[in-house]
């Protein structure tokens, strides 16, 4: 790990109250590089005194959607970190709304197994593995899509359970957790969704890309921007 994502990582939980005592707290595990160095990130986390925190691992199977993960990769990575894997498996029938992809419902599909899993075992806080192109290129998309200035947020209270959403590398760039993977043993998915090309995301993400091309401080004057407008509202912290 190296010392500069493990000071992203510990600025974001200090800066945005992500912890605290107590905290049961669900890590969501796609096999990808985000949310694997997030929940290496949150176990060693987890051997740390104060604030004590309890961690355990979900990993959701969509048994209509042909991605595959390493799930015997998985099962041995939270075993080394002592930290129980659930797999949980849902589906979703995608002629139920014609005006939603493919990816939205999935990904809804996805969050509600786990939401509901969470407040049935306890958990209070669900933690993603977003880090900060992710946030940018959310606020790209809604700009222009939606004409509105707004994101995800490093913590967020769920309206609809009796949960915190916690992002702990929104302070990392992307690049940094490429350049970590490719030097490390984290293992990739085996079969990547075949849809995720194919979004308006990916389009944001080529945007942010070019435009800290032209400037090599837009990424950080656009979270600057973003951390404005949540002093502003009141909302990112936990």
């Amino acid at each position: 790990m190296t010392d500069r994502i493990r000071c992203f990582f510990n600025k974001a939980c200090t800066t945005y109250g992500l912890l605290s005592d107590g905290d049961r707290i669900l890590i969501a595990i796609s096999g990808g590089k985000d949310s694997m160095l997030m929940a290496r990130l949150m176990s060693e986390r987890a051997r740390i005194f104060r604030p004590s925190i309890h961690v355990e691992a979900v990993h959701v199977v969509m048994d209509n959607v042909p991605y595959k993960s390493d799930l015997s990769y998985m099962q041995g990575f939270c075993a080394d970190a002592c930290m129980p894997l659930h797999v949980l498996h849902t589906s979703f029938d995608a002629s139920s709304d014609s005006r939603k992809t493919r990816c939205f419902l999935c990904a809804r599909y996805r969050r509600k197994a786990i939401f509901e899993f969470a407040v049935e075992h306890g958990f209070n806080k669900v933690a993603l593995g977003h880090h900060m192109d992710d946030f940018l290129a959310t606020m790209l998309m809604n700009m222009l899509y939606e004409g509105s200035f707004h994101s995800m947020q490093p913590c967020m209270d769920m309206k609809h359970y009796p949960l915190s959403v916690i992002r702990p590398l929104c302070l990392v760039p992307e690049q940094d957790i490429s350049s970590y993977t490719a030097a490390s043993a984290l293992v990739r998915q085996i079969q990547p969704c075949p849809y995720e090309d194919k979004t308006r995301r990916s389009e944001m993400e080529k945007l942010l890309h070019m435009l800290c091309l032209l400037h090599a401080e837009a990424r950080q004057s656009m979270w600057h921007a973003l951390e404005k407008q949540w002093s502003a509202s009141g909302v990112g912290e936990c």
